[in-house]
């Protein structure tokens, strides 16, 4: 049994990775600070003798004797990311070098969940690890891009400088069960805005596109990587489905999973929106014998009935 210790672990992706953990027999602690984690994630979990819950601001030193930490703790949407953007940036970067000081202190192994935005809106297709990205860094989205860009450059360097054990991840648009209703982001919007028969916002003309992972595919990921006897190997590596979709099928798919009366109005597009983005995936098929298995409808499928249920609440 491993002592493990999750930073956002009331949250979205969080919630399902304690779950993972303690299914695989391993004590955990979530920590969460609640600004966007729910209690309600992890109700299920609380009665479990091997998990404890404690509210924490990552923001602020913790210290615990651990194993392994899995550092997710960041508001990954962009309606949440942009409210606070001194506090999101704060979050990602001071978070890291709490959580990294943690592992220093007790030779423990950490994650960091790093994120596609770090390639911002880019200029290669699909994006593979080596490329450096095209962001903007003084755009509304830089809260986030830049934050966790630099939470990458911590934890190399920890590696380099302290040898300490990393691996990063970087995540690509992940959906599934325990989504926020109100997070803003496209799958949510949509399957919300569906299931209540409201118009559907997309913005643009539709035409960019998205990848879309479940999030089962992205916790077998996250957790291959975090087992891995290689500590030489620290990533990045892109954990996403490489399978391309424009946001105007997506729309499109998820009215007819509804049974929507809905329909599509198109408003301006956001600052700095990608245009594209897609994974290439070959470092995690080599190295993590990886490959996401979730299609998107059957993942849109489980996710519909979730909210389904949320919204008769």
């Amino acid at each position: 049994m491993k002592r493990i210790l999750v930073t956002g672990g009331a949250g979205f992706i969080g919630s399902h990775l304690c779950k993972k953990l303690l299914d695989d027999g391993n004590e955990v602690i979530a920590l969460d600070n609640f600004f966007t984690g729910s209690k309600q994630n992890i109700i299920q979990l609380m009665d479990k003798h091997f998990f404890e819950l404690v509210r924490h601001d990552v923001t602020m030193p913790y210290f615990a004797e651990v194993d392994e930490i899995y550092n997710l703790a960041c508001p990954a949407s962009p309606i949440h990311y942009q409210y606070n953007a001194i506090k999101t940036v704060k979050t990602s970067v001071l978070g890291a070098i709490n959580m990294l000081g943690l592992a220093k202190r007790v030779n423990a192994k950490i994650f960091q969940a790093s994120t596609s935005e770090v390639y911002g809106d880019p200029e290669i297709h699909p994006q593979p690890e080596s490329y450096w990205g095209n962001v903007n860094i003084l755009g509304p989205r830089s809260c986030y891009d830049e934050g966790k860009r630099v939470a990458e450059t911590l934890f190399v360097n920890y590696y380099r400088q302290n040898n300490v054990r990393v691996k990063i991840a970087r995540i690509f648009n992940t959906y599934g069960p325990n989504m926020h209703p109100n997070d803003g982001r496209v799958v949510s919007n949509f399957i919300v805005q569906a299931l209540k028969n409201q118009d559907i916002t997309v913005y643009g003309n539709g035409s960019q596109t998205r990848s879309f992972q479940y999030v089962d595919d992205l916790i077998s990921g996250i957790t291959r990587l975090m087992d891995l006897t290689d500590d030489d190997f620290i990533g990045p590596v892109n954990i996403g489905n490489p399978k391309e979709f424009t946001i105007l099928e997506l729309a499109q798919k998820i009215i007819k999973l509804t049974n929507s009366a809905s329909k599509i109005i198109y408003m301006p597009l956001p600052e700095d929106d990608p245009m594209q983005r897609k994974p290439n995936i070959n470092l995690a098929q080599e190295k993590l014998n990886w490959t996401p298995k979730t299609d998107l409808e059957q993942g849109l499928q489980k996710t519909i009935i979730y909210f389904d249920e949320i919204l008769k609440k």
